[in-house]
């Protein structure tokens, strides 16, 4: 007796296989071997994850330790109220009214508002990402759902580790440790990359986080390492004992992505040359050279005193 040909379950066991084959990267041994000697001076934990995303070629260094997120929690709430856009929940230019109790401290201009301040959605986002507004994140996090939303969506998408830890039931102890979020090197890179290639909520709504993220305050760190006239997505996150970025660049000759995080820093100071801003700014500068090696650009010589 023959036995029967299943035709289109060969096919997926075919697709599996070559999806398990070609979606491996390979590790760039040399890049790995340079960060390592940047990190290894670093007074406290620092981990990074590099990729090439034209070549596929990947560097990782503490890239599955589970880092603080601090503000880079946004980008998971982005994912989170972009979801919701798409459900038809809400709209873009949504119709909001700030209320002063809502008001967050720390970064952010919303806390300054005045009460009953008519507003939007995409107001309140904007001031999420680009100065990284606490009390704009706060209201876009309860607005997607709240952490647990967010965190089934994460979750859903194979992210092991990357969660939103306060205001979530369940998650208090790892609020304690991490505080607001959580996530590892690997995981935000590889965040940033599927808003890159439109693989988060929808093609469309990941273009207009991708343009949302490409518009940041903050550019006194690794951002400040690449040319000006460069794009760049990212977002900063900054407690006193943990600085993180996550940076995907539009380079010339190819895409890259990174994530550098600390924690357990020594040095917990506000002054420019932290150690930890610096080894970002290290970092970033040795990853556009290395990607870069012809384009023949460094920042222009006094832009330090901009930074004091």
């Amino acid at each position: 007796m023959k036995r029967p040909f299943y035709p289109v379950a060969l096919f997926l066991l075919m697709t599996l296989l070559s999806s398990t084959v070609f979606c491996q990267f390979k590790t760039d041994r040399k890049l790995e071997k340079q960060l390592r000697e940047l990190l290894d001076s670093f007074h406290g934990t620092a981990g990074i994850y590099v990729r090439n995303l034209r070549t596929g070629k990947e560097a990782a260094i503490n890239a599955d330790t589970i880092f603080p997120t601090a503000s880079i929690v946004k980008v998971p709430i982005l994912v989170g109220i972009f979801k919701k856009m798409d459900e038809g929940v809400y709209t873009y230019h949504q119709p909001l009214v700030y209320r002063d109790s809502i008001a967050r401290g720390g970064s952010g201009l919303m806390q300054f508002f005045k009460d009953s301040t008519p507003t939007d959605l995409r107001t309140i986002i904007s001031l999420m990402l680009s100065h990284s507004d606490n009390t704009a994140a706060v209201w876009c996090e309860k607005l997607a759902g709240g952490g647990t939303e967010i965190n089934s969506w994460l979750n859903d998408h194979g992210f092991k580790y990357t969660r939103v830890n306060a205001r979530t039931p369940g998650r208090e102890k790892a609020d304690e440790e991490y505080g607001w979020g959580q996530t590892t090197p690997q995981e935000m890179a590889n965040l940033m990359v599927m808003i890159r290639e439109g693989k988060t909520v929808s093609k469309a709504a990941s273009e207009i986080m991708y343009r949302d993220l490409t518009d940041v305050f903050w550019d006194e760190y690794a951002l400040s390492q690449i040319p000006p006239y460069v794009q760049e997505a990212s977002k900063q996150g900054m407690v006193n004992d943990s600085r993180s970025e996550a940076v995907l660049v539009n380079a010339p000759h190819g895409d890259y992505v990174f994530y550098i995080a600390t924690k357990n820093n020594k040095d917990q100071r506000w002054q420019t040359d932290n150690e930890a801003w610096q080894l970002a700014r290290d970092v970033s500068a040795f990853l556009w050279n290395y990607f870069e090696p012809h384009y023949g650009w460094k920042p222009a010589l006094g832009v330090e005193k901009y930074r004091q």
